[in-house]
């Protein structure tokens, strides 16, 4: 007989419950609640620094890794999860028989991101080449996704807007060049709904990454009509070897926010990103040419320096950025990945570019201020060089903001290109970023994963087997910490599947499973999709619990399978 399973909670019980989650211990290991984590370690570099401290081409690399669809590792996916671990095809059922009816489980694991950047921008990491079919591309996609899984990633950072334009179907971008061939021609596909069909699933969280006002990365290359350059040439400057867009001009910074809310409202993406890009990298002995703008603030009234001016205008920029995301959709993360010095002595021995003073960036008030849930400072320098040491670097962005999580940018590219950049480099990266987890350093993200596809040095099996070996979610949004989740409704029983309803009426992120290895001691062994809805637990003492969009897990509901 199918009988309902009602997880019936008193506030008092549902309060005890949350109360015993060990939410984000910075001392429990991956996928257990008391274990000290492993220290083997490794990193990746920012989107543009090289290793004098002085910014590289930008943030991507144009030395193009090998095509997304070509040769590496196998594409089938890889759970990790170890024998007897139950299956998952969608929202959820579950084979055996209740533990106890209603019966809950604090259940927590170490919180970690562990994102990696998927480049756009010269076609580094996707398309292969332009003008590729619709069906060449959702491979290349498929396999993008499939290597991510493989290697333990929960985040993928997809460069959605590389210079003015769109890898997804916008309403005010045109499509991208480097997809189509051509700017402002479709594709035939939407790559950024195709990347969260596939990635969702799978438990990996997908992040649109943007360029807030780089217009165009090739002086040559020709503009659709409908590009924000074209429309508002008085506010686009040739500058370097490309187009820069004035960050003070209204229109600019509104079309962003146009870009940002049909990305919010459009799409199930799970954060906004920025890079290092602000104000342009200096071209030496060439003054951005913003005078005008200025001339007409300094008309206006305006009283600030021109320096002053320019970091203000960018203020503006994250913060109504910032707000706009709230008020669409408070679930989704607004983050920054900074140059990774902030400015030279700070600390003291540093040395470098000064973004502060060159690209009027202060990541500082942006974090005093809470316009952003995080920030991931490129450190793209080895941990042998001291002029730019990553330690010392990391140690003090952690301690800029104390609760504000910190996700250091690791510079995977450069594998393999000179002596200091080896596996065992990146090994010690992250052993130096796990340890300060007492500092909320909650994570990494590898820029790009072109030497992943290519498993160069074998280090897709370092990354599976040493640096993710056992699933884990990234960390909860700072403001939903204290957030309470309902946990999930079973129904079914006497040998049928139970099917999972997940009661919360927050906007989900999936579904953890957990493993009773005794006494108590719940272990993570998988991570399940929003859409899963089988779910078919071997024997054992299972529990399963609801992960809201904004990262907050409910109790677990504990099933016992003889």
């Amino acid at each position: 007989m199918r009988r309902p399973l009602l997880v019936l909670l008193s506030t008092s019980l549902l309060a005890a419950c949350l109360s015993e989650v060990e939410v984000d211990d910075p001392f429990a290991g991956p996928g257990r609640a008391s274990d000290a984590r492993s220290s083997i370690a490794a990193t990746d570099p920012p989107p543009g620094s090289d290793p004098s401290g002085s910014p590289a081409t930008g943030a991507e690399s144009t030395a193009s890794p090998p095509a997304p669809s070509s040769g590496g590792p196998s594409s089938a996916p890889t759970s990790g999860a170890p024998p007897g671990t139950p299956s998952s095809t969608g929202p959820g059922v579950v084979t055996g028989e209740p533990a106890e009816p209603g019966e809950l489980v604090a259940v927590s694991h170490e919180r970690e991101l562990r994102g990696i950047w998927i480049a756009t921008a010269w076609a580094i990491n996707f398309p292969s080449a332009a003008g590729r079919a619709p069906a060449q591309l959702r491979e290349e996609l498929s396999r993008l996704v499939d290597v991510s899984a493989e290697a333990g990633f929960n985040a993928i950072f997809f460069q959605v807007r590389p210079e003015g334009d769109a890898f997804f179907r916008s309403s005010h971008d045109p499509w991208s060049r480097f997809l189509s061939g051509r700017q402002g021609d479709d594709p035939g596909i939407d790559p950024l709904e195709e990347l969260i069909a596939l990635a969702h699933p799978r438990g990996i969280e997908v992040h649109a990454w943007l360029n807030p006002y780089r217009a165009r990365v090739s002086a040559s290359s020709a503009l659709a009509s409908s590009h924000m350059a074209s429309r508002y040439p008085q506010y686009a400057y040739p500058y370097g070897n490309g187009t820069w867009m004035d960050p003070a001009a209204e229109p600019v910074q509104q079309r962003l926010l146009d870009v940002i809310t049909e990305l919010v409202t459009g799409y199930d993406v799970d954060g906004i990103h920025f890079d290092d890009y602000f104000y342009p990298y200096p071209v030496q002995g060439v003054p951005f040419p913003d005078d005008d703008t200025f001339a007409a603030y300094q008309a206006s009234g305006g009283t600030l320096s021109l320096a002053d001016w320019r970091r203000e205008n960018v203020h503006t920029m994250v913060q109504r950025v910032h707000e706009r995301i709230l008020e669409l959709d408070s679930s989704v993360r607004f983050g920054i990945s900074p140059f990774g010095i902030y400015r030279p002595g700070q600390p003291p021995g540093i040395t470098g570019l000064d973004a502060y003073a060159s690209l009027y960036a202060d990541p500082v008030r942006w974090m005093e201020e809470g316009w952003v849930d995080y920030v991931a400072p490129q450190l793209y320098w080895p941990t042998t060089r001291t002029a730019q040491a990553y330690e010392p670097l990391l140690t003090w962005w952690t301690g800029v903001h104390v609760e504000l999580h910190v996700f250091a940018g690791n510079y995977l590219s450069q594998l393999g290109s000179d002596s200091d950049w080896t596996i065992d480099e990146f090994r010690e990266q992250l052993r130096i970023s796990r340890s300060m987890r007492h500092r909320n350093s909650r994570g990494n993200i590898w820029y790009q994963i072109g030497p992943l596809l290519e498993d160069r040095q074998g280090i897709l099996a370092v990354f599976r087997d040493e640096f993710h070996p056992e699933p884990a979610l990234s960390p909860p949004l700072v403001a939903a910490r204290q957030r309470e989740v309902l946990p999930p409704l079973l129904e079914g029983g006497d040998g049928q599947p139970y099917t999972i309803t997940h009661r919360d009426a927050r906007p989900l992120r999936g579904a953890t499973v957990y493993r009773d290895e005794g006494d108590d001691d719940w272990v993570l062994v998988d991570i399940l999709g929003p859409s899963a809805d089988r779910f078919d637990p071997g024997p054992g003492r299972w529990a399963l619990a609801t992960v809201s969009r904004d990262g907050v897990e409910s109790p677990g509901v504990v099933i016992a399978v003889p």
